[in-house]
């Protein structure tokens, strides 16, 4: 009865949503609730000062559907409370462009080296490097293979750049804050010249990649999540899901 009952209600939901009417009321309804959740997770114009406010309005990243800012846990007011709010804020931008970025690779490298594994290759040349990506790091180890130091050196030298290239100088009074003739994300590394010159492109260029290091945290958030608990690859365990 119950599939029965599901069955007519999918049927009905379809013949629903297949007229135009019905479309343009479900998309204002749509609408309507986002509307409501973006003055939800807002900052409040009365705890966060007019002039943080704008810069941070005027940063890039911020985007429909969330056109005043998408701040759930106040961390702009936190800034805000802070000696140099500004400074405060940019130094903030500096770090979620950095772990985009690392989560951009990740999220591509977990799934490259799952579907590469079964190949000999420099990383796993003896094809004895299998199963979840969380355990290839571990299983590298395992074979006496030198991997860690060079990595954590390699890490080492663009980090060192990257603070050279943008922040303060740690004996002065500007200790853990970016220059000021710094824009955060910016090492000047663009060998494809993709970066546009024009400010308006130039910023949506910037919020796009904002947006998209966003998901990637989320992504190999879920990644790792997902193979701790099912101890399976991330295609393996999704084709089972699929019943493919």
């Amino acid at each position: 009865m119950a599939i029965a009952m599901s069955s007519v209600s999918c049927i009905s939901g379809a013949k629903l949503f297949s007229t135009p009417a019905a479309y343009q009321v479900t998309r204002r309804a749509g609408v309507q609730r986002i509307s409501a959740v973006a003055d939800k997770v807002s900052p409040d114009p009365e705890v966060v000062p007019p002039n943080v406010l704008e810069y941070a309005k005027g940063m890039p990243g911020v985007c429909a559907p969330f056109p005043n800012i998408f701040d759930p846990a106040d961390l702009l007011a936190r800034a805000a409370s802070s000696p140099r709010p500004i400074k405060e804020l940019n130094r903030w931008r500096e770090s979620e462009i950095t772990h985009g970025r690392v989560a951009m690779l990740a999220s591509l490298g977990f799934i490259v080296q799952e579907q590469l594994q079964d190949y000999s290759l420099f990383y796993n040349f003896d094809g004895q490097i299998s199963g979840p990506a969380i355990y290839h790091f571990q299983q590298v180890e395992a074979r006496g293979a030198v991997f860690w130091e060079p990595l954590l050196f390699a890490i080492a030298l663009c980090e060192a750049y990257r603070v050279g290239l943008g922040w303060a100088t740690p004996r002065s009074e500007d200790f853990n804050t970016l220059r000021d003739d710094y824009e955060p994300g910016n090492l000047g590394f663009d060998p494809l010249g993709l970066l546009p010159s024009d400010p308006a492109e130039r910023k949506d260029m910037q919020t796009k990649e904002l947006n998209n290091g966003r998901l990637a945290m989320i992504a190999i958030a879920a990644f790792v999540a997902q193979e701790l608990v099912s101890g399976e690859e991330i295609f393996v365990h999704l084709f089972k899901r699929l019943g493919l």
